[in-house]
């Protein structure tokens, strides 16, 4: 497909695949109980109109629905009070508590349990828009099933000093490290061409290994002036709308990242088999709509940051970016190795966002505190570490949702033999957890 110029800042580009065959194909899910689907059906129905309804009270809340459009409408002409949709949530709880699912398949006790805690989170952010103040932790359990860890600062400063032993010279870490960075960055007129080859690539090794679903597909754009550097806007049927923000620098490195957490095997496969798993083939009309402050969005962001480690293992993917990307992008392909140590040193900063992120949003630090401290532990150019704090003032404790979140996918899946020695093990536990109703707590 021809490629289209970045300088008219919305370029589209269609990407489609028929659903290839599975090399590792997935013991089949036990067949839905139809007496429990007569029993949650009434409740999950009312769940999504109550998402649809704390969504008209919240803009961003809502991140995909593709059920019946006249739900949708409904909600938008009544707008219900916060106070009522609150004792709809408990309420709902109340009905969820009530069926007993004690000698059912494994399936229907996760969908129990994934729509109570999912409602439990609903009945949250209606209390925080009602004005409700939690602290940090208090929000990202109650929203997301998860707490971050804390870290002290010196446990920044031993990784810290691994870099600034890595890049010499007198300059302050941050402005050393950007001076190095700069060399990898992907010139503007070259991005479509890189994302067009990771997306590629990282569609060929999750189709290699996933039965993906018929006529899946997704238009890409680019982007600016967001708080985010990727996100995919689910449509349904399999389809979705993935956003790459170019407003600033893009380093080589983050092709294959974005192609694979927004794409192949994250969100948009994610997403896409829920849809052909849990809606078409079991009916669960629950998973039509998808709230973004919702435990739901650790598994999400958890596993699609992950599946960047599954689908380019190792060695794999610095030999693909050396053999393919780097030429592409006109980069130097002798300094990829020299850059992914450093990449690799960067990856055991990624709770500082999270530290910063709390004191923040605790008050205990203002903005320019915040951007400092992201500078010195995270090592933000200083245009980024203001971007970042955009992120936390819009969308607050999902921050965690990240690196918290990968870190319990990739402990749950390794504890259970999916490890870089048995990659089929891997590939088939991934495939579990993003087609079944898990919840973060259920990681551990």
């Amino acid at each position: 497909m021809k490629s289209l110029p970045l300088t008219a800042l919305v370029p589209l580009v269609l990407f489609s695949c028929a659903a290839p065959m599975s090399s590792s194909v997935p013991t089949p899910p036990s067949a839905p109980a139809p007496e429990l689907n007569s029993r949650f059906g009434p409740v999950a129905e009312r769940y999504v109109k109550l998402v649809l309804d704390v969504g008209q009270h919240d803009d961003g809340y809502v991140d995909a629905y593709y059920g019946p459009a006249e739900w949708k409408t409904t909600a938008a002409a009544r707008k219900l009070p916060l106070e009522q949709l609150l004792m709809e949530a408990n309420a709902l709880r109340g009905l969820i508590a009530g069926i007993d699912v004690g000698t059912a398949p494994e399936m229907e006790r996760l969908r129990k349990e994934y729509l109570d805690k999912q409602l439990s989170a609903v009945a949250a952010r209606i209390e925080m828009l009602r004005g409700r103040k939690f602290t940090f932790d208090e929000e990202s359990r109650a929203l997301y099933d998860a707490v971050a860890p804390t870290f002290p600062d010196s446990h920044f400063r031993v990784v810290l000093d691994s870099l600034s032993a890595l890049l010499p010279g007198t300059e302050p870490l941050p402005d050393r490290l950007e001076a190095f960075r700069r060399a990898y960055v992907i010139p503007p007129d070259k991005i479509d061409n890189v994302f067009r080859a990771a997306i590629a690539e990282s569609r060929r090794r999750t189709a290699a290994r996933l039965r993906l679903p018929p006529a899946e597909e997704f238009v890409l754009e680019y982007v600016k002036d967001k708080p985010w550097s990727g996100y995919n806007w689910y449509q349904g049927n399999a389809k979705s709308l993935i956003q790459i923000n170019i407003e600033l620098p893009i380093f080589i490195d983050r092709a294959i990242d974005l192609a694979a957490h927004e794409g192949y095997p994250g969100h948009h496969v994610y997403n896409a088999l829920l849809e052909q798993r849990l809606v078409r083939d079991r009916g669960w009309v629950e998973f039509t709509v998808y709230p973004l402050f919702s435990p739901q969005s650790l598994i999400a962001e958890g596993s699609a940051n992950y599946g960047i480690e599954v689908a380019f293992p190792g060695a794999e993917r610095i030999e693909f970016e050396k053999r393919v990307l780097f030429p592409l992008a006109g980069l130097d392909p002798a300094g990829a190795d020299e850059y992914y140590r450093v990449q690799k040193l960067l990856s055991r900063l990624a709770h500082a966002s999270n530290d910063v992120a709390r004191q923040y949003l605790d008050g205990r630090i203002d903005a320019d505190e915040a951007a400092r401290r992201l500078t010195a532990f995270a090592l933000y150019a200083p245009e980024r570490a203001r971007q970042r704090i955009r992120f936390f003032d819009t969308y607050r404790s999902y921050v965690i949702n990240y690196n918290l979140g990968k870190d319990l996918v990739q402990e749950w899946i390794e504890k259970q033999g999916g490890t870089d020695a048995n990659p089929e093990r891997r590939w088939q536990l991934f495939e579990q957890l993003i087609s079944s109703p898990r919840l973060p707590s259920g990681l551990r």
